[in-house]
């Protein structure tokens, strides 16, 4: 009699464990996404800058594409790549390389924050010195951290972002408050 009954409580485990371990795998089965790389590929977006200036003996060629990931409706983070030409006719012309990590946040949908540690590289060949006394070069990193704030519509942000590490007499910018045209794709 006792070895009856602890195989009808052997059994009647044996099944209620099975039923709920099946239970719990099919519903981790359904909740698991079909194809988890297409879910990474859809948060992503592609963006970036393009500038061009010229005038009178000076050209301004810029290019700037990034990446985000948005994490969720609120939080998204990125990388950016930069590359510029500066030239000023008799005066000097400088190259500028580097990239960017990027971090955004949507407090209310219309509303972004940023937050964007910068490294760049700067390449200057001066043609001429304060005395015209020949050519000099400057080559340095200049690293700044935006902080920034803007209008959001759709894709598009519009607003102004702001050095704290800026230096007027190392930053590759004469300011450190500068507007801002974001959009991602």
């Amino acid at each position: 009699m006792r070895k009856n009954r602890f195989l009808s409580i052997s059994r009647c485990f044996l099944i209620f464990t099975s039923l709920f371990f099946s239970a719990t795998v099919f519903a981790q089965q359904e909740s698991l996404p079909s194809n988890t790389s297409n879910d990474f590929w859809k948060k992503v977006q592609f963006g970036g800058g393009l500038g061009l200036n010229f005038g009178s003996g000076y050209t301004d060629v810029s290019i700037s594409p990034s990446a985000i990931y948005n994490v969720n409706q609120t939080v998204a983070i990125g990388l950016s790549l930069q590359g510029g030409y500066i030239s000023s006719k008799n005066y000097y012309e400088s190259y500028t390389y580097g990239g960017s990590l990027i971090g955004l946040l949507n407090p209310i949908p219309k509303i972004q924050l940023s937050a964007e540690l910068e490294q760049l590289r700067i390449n200057t060949s001066y043609k001429y010195t304060i005395n015209n006394a020949g050519g000099r070069s400057d080559n340095f990193w200049n690293t700044a951290l935006y902080l920034g704030a803007g209008y959001r519509s759709g894709n598009v942000t519009i607003g102004a972002r702001y050095d704290v590490l800026h230096d007027s007499n190392k930053s590759i910018y004469s300011e450190a408050f500068m507007p801002f045209v974001r959009v991602y794709f």
